[in-house]
């Protein structure tokens, strides 16, 4: 099935409140998995599916402990919870510290999630740059999606990281998956804000590669936090997010990466 990768180069875009609205109206069954080397929050974000706190211990840490006999789609399933609304999540380590002892684990993981039976997986990914042992995982992905809000440094940043990200996929894969970029920006300045970023890119010499926006929506947000439903399906943030999931699935379709219909 289809890995997504969502990553940022610099700056606060909101990649994890980003990766979950995708993964919470996915159109395909989605799992969301924690994959930020600098730790993630996930745990004390989002509440367990009977309403109680989620485990931090319980995700990628524990899974890459029990992994050292064999990584399989099977092992990842026991060391995700559930979300309410339904949503399974591998919880991410909780601080940059334990990243040193899991730099093994990225391919392995890659494959058994790409294993999951008839699952679509969204990774957040955080910052990338700073942590080489996470292009395995990034390289095996079906496209990675990197995230900016349109500040100048921002976007002065992706036009650098583009580039260099090309150049380290390319070193793990005879086939790179597509880079796209997807700009969270007030829906009011949706058309400025997305113009202004393809101005930098493709004065660059870069491709187009912006594939949409995003709303940014602080009481989304919160919202996202609590129950899925009601209020919150109403929304800029996941009304945006469902138009950008269709975006992101057609793309997939017509490049003829993951199997997703």
């Amino acid at each position: 099935m289809a890995l997504i990768a969502l990553a940022a180069d610099k700056g606060a875009p909101g990649v994890t409140t980003v990766a979950t609205a995708l993964a919470a109206v996915w159109p395909r069954q989605a799992m969301l998995a924690e994959c930020d080397p600098a730790g993630g929050d996930l745990a004390y974000r989002l509440p367990g599916e009977h309403g109680g706190a989620l485990n931090p211990a319980h995700g990628l840490l524990s899974l890459g402990a029990a992994a050292r006999k064999g990584l399989g789609p099977q092992q990842v399933l026991e060391h995700c919870q559930r979300l309410i609304g339904g949503l399974d999540v591998l919880l991410g380590i909780t601080g940059a510290e334990q990243a040193a002892g899991l730099t093994w684990l990225w391919d392995p993981l890659a494959d058994a999630l790409r294993a999951l039976p008839d699952t679509d997986v969204v990774l957040d990914c955080g910052r990338i740059g700073s942590y080489p042992a996470l292009n395995g995982l990034l390289a095996a992905s079906d496209m990675v999606v990197l995230i900016v809000r349109p500040h100048l440094d921002q976007v002065a940043h992706l036009r650098d990281r583009v580039a260099s990200l090309g150049a380290a996929l390319a070193e793990r894969t005879r086939t790179p998956p597509p880079v796209g970029v997807v700009v969270v920006a007030e829906p009011k300045e949706y058309g400025r804000a997305i113009g202004e970023v393809r101005r930098v890119l493709s004065g660059a010499g870069l491709p187009d590669l912006v594939l949409g926006g995003l709303a940014h929506d602080p009481k989304g947000a919160e919202l996202l936090r609590g129950e899925w439903g009601g209020r919150l399906d109403r929304t800029l943030l996941i009304r945006s997010a469902r138009e950008l999931a269709t975006t992101l699935t057609g793309h997939l379709a017509r490049t003829g990466y993951g199997t997703i219909a």
